[in-house]
C-alpha cells in the first residue's frame, strides 16, 4: 500500500513517505559528537554573533511594544520589517517596496512556499549541478522533477541553460549564483547579464536564492540576477539574516511579483498562520541601532582567515592530484579527488578519526562524481581547522579508493 507504515499505523501520503531519510542529516547529528572536528554543516559561528545586541533588542521590544510584540500578527509579515528589507534590496539592486516582500521563517520555509506555488507535480526545475539539497527537499514535497544545466567554474554556462529550456520546458530555474552551496562558485558580472538575457527570453521562473552574498571577501558586491528590470515579473528572490545576524531567529523573505505573493501568503496561513512577530521587531529593531556593514566586517574578516587556514592546508591533507577552490566569501570550500578516490568510501575512517565532511555526490541532481567534498571552513577556529586539517591528512594518506 502507498504510503503505509507498520502494521497498525495508518497510511500517511505516498510521496513524503517515499522521500526517505537524510544522509546529511544524520552526518550533521554525528558532527556534534564529542571531540569530533566538523567540516559538515553551513552554521555561522557562535562566538560572532552579537549575543548582547540581540538580548537589547528583545528587551526594548518588549519594554516598548511588548503586547504587540507577543500577539498575533499579519501573514505577509511586519510592516515595518518588510520596508526595511525592502531597503536592503533596493540597495543590492533588485528595486522593491515593502508590497514586494513577505516573511519567512527562514528561507527554507521561502522555497518550500515557491514549491507549493510555483511547482506543480511534474513540474520541471532547471539547477546547478551540484546544488542545494534543501531545496531539492522543498521543490520535491509537491512532485518536482530537476534537470541539470551544465555547470562550470563561473556557474551556470548560459548557452547550456537555454538549450536545457528549449529541451525540457521548465517551469523553474534554481540558482545561487553567489558563493554558491555546496561549491563556493560565484557566477561573475558578465554571465550574470548572459542569463538574464536568456530568462527574458522565455516564459519561466527564476529562483534566486541569496543567502550568503553579505558574507563577502572582497569590496564589490555582486548585483542579484534578479536586479534585471525585464525579470521583475517573473523573479523569485530569497534572502535571510540566518548568516548576517542569526539563523535561530528564522527570519527570511521572498521578494516577488505582488500578484504571487497573494497566493504565497494564503499558502503560508494555511501552514504556519504566521512568523514570530517578536522575532521580527527584534531583528528590526537590531538592524535599525547598528550599521551592518560596521558590524559584519570583523566576521568576514574572521571567515577569511578560517578560509585560508583551510584552503592552505587542503594540499597537505588531500591526495596528490586533488584540487580545491578559493571562494570570494560564503561558508564553504568544495575539493574534487582524482579518480578513482571516493569521499564516501573514506567517510566512516573520518568519522573514526574524529573529523567530518560531507561527501560531495549528495549534492547532486544527475551524475555524482565520486571524489568530491564539501568543507565548510566557518565554525571552527584556524587552530582546530588545522587540527581537522592533520586528521583528514592522515585519512587520506592510506589508499581509500573505490
Amino acid at each position: 500500500m502507498n504510503g503505509a507504515l507498520r502494521s497498525g499505523v495508518p497510511p500517511i501520503n505516498a510521496r513524503v513517505a517515499g522521500l526517505g531519510g537524510s544522509p546529511i542529516r544524520e552526518l550533521l547529528r554525528i558532527a556534534t559528537a564529542p571531540g569530533m572536528i566538523s567540516f559538515a554543516g553551513g552554521s555561522p559561528a557562535n562566538e560572532l554573533f552579537d549575543v548582547a545586541g540581540v538580548a537589547r533588542s528583545y528587551a526594548e521590544v518588549l519594554a516598548q511594544q511588548g503586547p504587540r510584540a507577543l500577539q498575533y500578527s499579519s501573514t505577509e509579515g511586519e510592516p515595518e520589517l518588510r520596508a526595511r528589507i525592502a531597503q536592503f534590496l533596493t540597495a543590492k539592486g533588485v528595486w522593491s517596496t515593502a508590497d514586494d516582500i513577505i516573511i519567512t521563517s527562514g528561507s527554507q520555509q521561502g522555497l518550500g512556499l515557491i514549491g507549493q506555488v510555483v511547482l506543480d507535480e511534474d513540474a520541471i526545475v532547471l539547477t546547478e549541478n551540484p546544488t542545494f539539497v534543501s531545496a531539492l527537499q522543498a521543490f520535491a514535497l509537491g512532485g518536482a522533477r530537476f534537470r541539470a544545466v551544465e555547470t562550470d567554474e563561473s556557474g551556470m554556462v548560459p548557452e547550456a541553460l537555454e538549450e536545457a529550456i528549449i529541451r525540457h520546458s521548465p517551469r523553474a530555474v534554481y540558482t545561487i549564483p553567489t558563493f554558491q552551496n555546496p561549491t563556493g562558485v560565484t557566477t561573475p558580472r558578465e554571465r550574470r547579464n548572459e542569463i538574464a538575457d536568456v530568462l527574458a527570453r522565455h516564459d519561466i521562473w527564476l529562483i534566486e536564492d541569496d543567502p550568503y552574498s553579505e558574507i563577502r571577501f572582497r569590496d564589490e558586491p555582486y548585483s542579484p540576477i534578479s536586479s534585471d528590470p525585464r525579470l521583475a515579473g517573473k523573479s523569485l528572490y530569497l534572502g535571510t539574516l540566518s548568516k548576517i545576524l542569526a539563523p535561530g531567529l528564522r527570519i527570511g523573505w521572498i521578494r516577488g511579483p505582488q500578484e504571487v505573493l497573494e497566493t504565497l501568503t494564503t499558502t503560508k496561513q494555511g501552514i504556519s498562520l504566521q512568523t514570530s512577530t517578536i522575532d521580527q521587531l527584534a531583528a528590526l529593531h537590531w538592524w535599525e541601532n547598528h550599521d551592518l556593514e560596521e558590524k559584519l566586517d570583523p566576521v568576514r574578516a574572521e571567515y577569511m582567515r578560517r578560509r585560508d587556514a583551510m584552503v592552505d592546508g587542503l594540499g597537505h591533507a588531500l591526495p596528490e592530484g586533488s584540487t580545491f577552490n578559493r571562494p570570494d566569501g560564503g561558508m564553504f570550500v568544495w575539493a574534487s579527488m582524482p579518480e578513482p578516490y571516493d569521499a564516501n568510501h573514506a567517510l566512516s575512517v573520518a568519522i573514526a578519526d574524529g573529523v567530518v565532511y560531507i561527501p560531495g555526490s549528495q549534492f547532486y541532481v544527475s551524475d555524482p562524481v565520486p571524489g568530491t567534498l564539501r568543507l565548510s571552513f566557518v565554525s571552527n577556529s584556524v587552530e582546530r581547522i588545522h587540527e581537522g586539517i592533520e586528521r583528514l591528512h592522515r585519512v587520506f594518506a592510506e589508499d581509500y579508493r573505490v
